[in-house]
């Protein structure tokens, strides 16, 4: 290795200063980009924010007529008026208001038995076509095709070969469990 000299050095030095990326301009970066001005939250702001909108939400299902103690009651709509109700003030005097409200329209609307809501186990079964599935009369398993012949209802190819291999009246059988037979006279 021969000795180092100024001019060599010199000459490794500017080297690496034409090769270094750091020092010259970077044109992918926009010149009048600036960072967001909006402030990230914390878990404790999330979880305060997450609580009132619960809290909120609580007290408008607890003023709902349906979890008022008159409801369901044989009063009548003069009984129940706002100015019989001594209230402090306007906010508290609107809120009887439309509990009120809410009342009468859940009188007019579920003369009685149980409420429906998404999670009441008495509700009845939608009886949208969208939302109706069809199963395959053999397996149990989803049955998307049904056989123009027979009117039977399969998953895939291999049911519908045994579909099509089935003797006379054990299609009719089939429908006859399913509820979708039909009784010539």
């Amino acid at each position: 290795m021969p000795p180092p000299n100024p001019a060599n050095d010199e000459a490794h030095q500017r080297l690496l200063n034409t090769l270094d990326i750091s020092v010259g301009p970077k044109p992918f970066r926009n010149p009048h980009w600036k960072p967001s001005q909006r402030r990230n939250k914390n878990v404790k702001q999330i979880v305060s924010e997450a609580s009132r909108k619960e809290a909120s939400v609580l007290a408008t299902q607890a003023n709902s007529g349906a979890t008022t103690p008159g409801f369901g009651t044989s009063a009548t709509d003069s009984e129940l008026t706002p100015a019989e109700v001594v209230t402090p003030n306007l906010s508290q005097a609107t809120q009887n208001l439309s509990t009120l409200v809410l009342e009468r329209n859940a009188r007019a609307g579920l003369p009685s038995g149980p409420a429906v809501t998404y999670t009441n186990i008495e509700s009845a079964p939608s009886l949208n076509p969208a939302y109706q599935q069809h199963y395959c009369d053999i397996t149990g398993l989803k049955g998307p095709y049904t056989d123009p012949k027979t009117r039977l209802r399969y998953h895939d190819k291999e049911i519908y070969k045994v579909i099509r291999s089935l003797a006379q009246g054990v299609p009719e059988n089939y429908l006859e469990a399913r509820g979708a037979h039909t009784i010539l006279k």
